[in-house]
């Protein structure tokens, strides 16, 4: 296994001190980066060990907070929070830049090569840093298949790619459809995946506290869902040996 270095990472975002987890692959070379956004719930040891896994695979990873250190277990506290930032496109860009901007700081970066991957409400950000124009190589997620403003996807200048469950109850095929029409009147260079039946947060492992109804893991599915996130990366930063 390739040796990597891990820590935490501070920095201010939506009037939180936030809290991720930078991973760094061997070496001192620059490499690609990935930004990595959590579920709603917020930033656990999953996307800790994917941002792990992505290290050893070459990137620099993060990641990114989404609470201010916190892991919002209760789902109505969850929603509580969420609903709002996920209705608000400009606190959504303020939490990715923040993150952004800590990447780029980390001088293991090639700022010229950076991707950001999400999940539920991270996946919705990943979104949102490319309808704000900045400059990506790519933009994965998972769960998040929310719409923008009018007109702002022109300004996506990276490939995305999207997964979703068949049976999402939160992402249903009006929801969608209306993202891919948005992403193809926009012109971008978009595919979507839909994993047949599999729910909500399918890739997540099973959480031990309760969940929103249409949660559920679904193994199969969860690891072709990370390889094509693994994919997308190859295809759009390919890291330099």
């Amino acid at each position: 296994m390739t040796t990597i270095t891990t820590r935490t990472v501070e920095y201010l975002a939506d009037g939180l001190t936030m809290i991720g987890h930078l991973a760094l692959p061997a070496g001192a070379d620059r490499r690609p980066a990935v930004l990595l956004g959590p579920e709603g719930t917020g930033l656990s040891d999953v996307e800790r060990r994917r941002a792990d896994a992505l290290a050893e695979l070459g990137y620099v990873a993060l990641a990114f907070d989404l609470h201010g250190g916190r892991y919002l277990d209760d789902p109505e506290e969850m929603l509580a929070r969420c609903m709002p930032l996920l209705a608000d496109p400009d606190r959504m860009r303020d939490i990715g830049h923040a993150a952004l901007d800590t990447v780029r700081a980390e001088p293991r970066t090639d700022p010229d090569r950076i991707a950001a991957v999400g999940y539920g409400t991270g996946g919705a950000i990943a979104l949102e840093l490319g309808r704000a124009g900045v400059d990506l190589r790519a933009i994965g997620t998972v769960n998040g298949l929310i719409t923008g403003r009018p007109g702002e996807a022109a300004r996506i200048r990276c490939p995305v790619w999207a997964g979703v469950g068949s049976e999402d109850p939160i992402m249903p095929p009006a929801q969608r459809e209306a993202f891919t029409a948005e992403m193809q009147a926009a012109g971008v260079d978009w595919r979507l995946v839909v994993y047949g039946g599999a729910l909500h947060a399918f890739h997540h492992p099973p959480v031990d506290h309760a969940a929103l109804p249409g949660v559920g893991h679904h193994p199969q599915h969860a690891r072709r869902a990370w390889h094509d996130v693994v994919g997308l990366l190859t295809e759009c930063l390919t890291p330099a040996e």
